[in-house]
């Protein structure tokens, strides 16, 4: 009995020391020692192909024209010009999406998403929507006519805009965005989805199971090394926080409050059953999750392949950047709301702060990865940058460039 207590006092002792260190270092960027003079290194000067902003988890924006995402967005869009796009990675409108007319909610929802809209009126160049988990209804069973009301809305108020994949099809889909930057689509929401979904060329699709979109994914990957590539879905591969399984220290000892901030009754052991159901087990939405867990592995099959590809997603609400295995992985979720994300393990970088990140592509073969989060007030637009980096090396992405596919192996479709 003396011998358990001193263990739960032990484990108490451990997790309040680790709560007052987490209370320092929360909200302030990492970056992994290797990358420590990242500050030092710029772009070399010279022309730009295309320029990419990467956008996650914007349905929370408020809706009175102050949202600091949203207008550092549009200030990057005046920048940006028609040479460049914008991908909005999906939870496009919370908290379940666009519902039925006669919905309570149906007006707030419109306005969330009218509001991002608005925002592109003017923009020259493309804009590439792709829907998450709360626009299917957080994953219910009915969520397939959510997100057909979104994708109908959203190409009836900005025709101009692209949903992709189409229909709520899985994918995999292309799109051309320069010469040589290739963007390909994954509904990856469709894997994890409750109910109804879109199968087989009735329904507009190009697969008719769930492994056909992985072979086409690496038919495409194969016929396009000559181009730099981008793949987007909007669930992360790699992450380090909630939906990775990683959870405060607070969560574990003070439990109670996730329902009252103030609620700071200590219950060390009970408090960690539910982080660790959504390490081991997982929510529909978690990494963990059977479903979740077989598309992942299935996906990074493919991707692991084929060195330097970008793979770009939302989902957990905060700015991470992992380079493993030779690729590229991007969480930039943070567009309208930030949560808890851990310093180390595979990350080069993570950072709990709105923002977003952009990737821009050199004529050199250059390809730099930034970060964009709002500054203080509306003269600054844009707050001190607090990580950049080149992803792609001009000797090596010049030389993969050089060795253009045979004639007629353009993307595929």
């Amino acid at each position: 009995m003396y011998v358990a207590l001193g263990l739960v006092a032990g484990l108490a002792l451990w997790l309040f020391y680790r709560f007052v260190l987490e209370r320092r270092s929360r909200r302030q960027p990492y970056v992994a020692p290797a990358e420590a003079d990242w500050a030092r290194h710029e772009p070399t000067p010279g022309p730009l192909r295309h320029r990419l902003a990467l956008v996650g988890d914007l349905g929370a924006v408020a809706t009175d024209g102050q949202d600091p995402v949203l207008n550092l967005l549009q200030h990057w869009l005046g920048e940006a010009g028609p040479a460049s796009s914008v991908v909005i990675l999906g939870d496009n409108v919370y908290p379940t999406g666009i519902p039925a007319l006669a919905h309570p909610g149906r007006a707030a929802a419109e306005k969330r998403l009218d509001v991002q809209l608005d925002a592109f009126r003017q923009y020259a160049g493309r804009v590439i929507f792709l829907s998450g988990n709360h626009d299917w209804n957080k994953g219910r069973p009915d969520g397939y006519q959510y997100l057909l009301r979104q994708e109908a809305y959203v190409h009836e108020h900005l025709p101009a805009a692209h949903y992709l994949p189409a229909q709520g099809c899985p994918g995999p889909v292309t799109l051309q965005l320069a010469e040589g930057v290739l963007l390909v689509v994954l509904n990856t929401q469709w894997w994890v989805q409750n109910g109804p979904r879109p199968l087989g060329p009735e329904f507009g699709c190009t697969v008719s199971n769930s492994k056909e979109p992985f072979a086409q994914l690496q038919h495409i990957l194969a016929q396009n090394r000559h181009q730099q590539i981008v793949v987007a879905g909007h669930h992360p591969l790699y992450s380090n926080a909630m939906h990775g399984g990683k959870f405060t220290t607070k969560q574990h000892l003070f439990p109670l409050t996730a329902a009252h901030k103030k609620a700071y009754v200590p219950l060390p052991v009970i408090g960690s059953l539910f982080p660790a159901y959504r390490k081991l087990i997982g929510a529909a939405e978690d990494m963990a999750h059977p479903r979740y867990r077989k598309m992942r592995r299935r996906l990074l099959r493919v991707l692991h392949q084929f060195p330097n590809i970008i793979y770009a997603a939302g989902h957990d609400h905060n700015l991470q950047y992992f380079h493993y295995r030779q690729g590229h992985y991007l969480v930039s979720g943070s567009g309208s709301k930030t949560a808890f994300v851990q310093p180390g393990g595979k990350a080069t970088f993570t950072h709990e702060h709105k923002g977003f990140f952009t990737l821009e592509f050199y004529q050199s073969g250059e390809v730099w990865l930034r970060t964009y989060e709002p500054g203080p007030g509306a003269d600054t637009p844009r707050a001190a940058e607090v990580f950049r980096k080149k992803l792609l090396p001009v000797a090596a992405t010049a030389a993969t460039l050089a060795a253009a596919a045979p004639a007629g192996s353009g993307a595929a479709s």
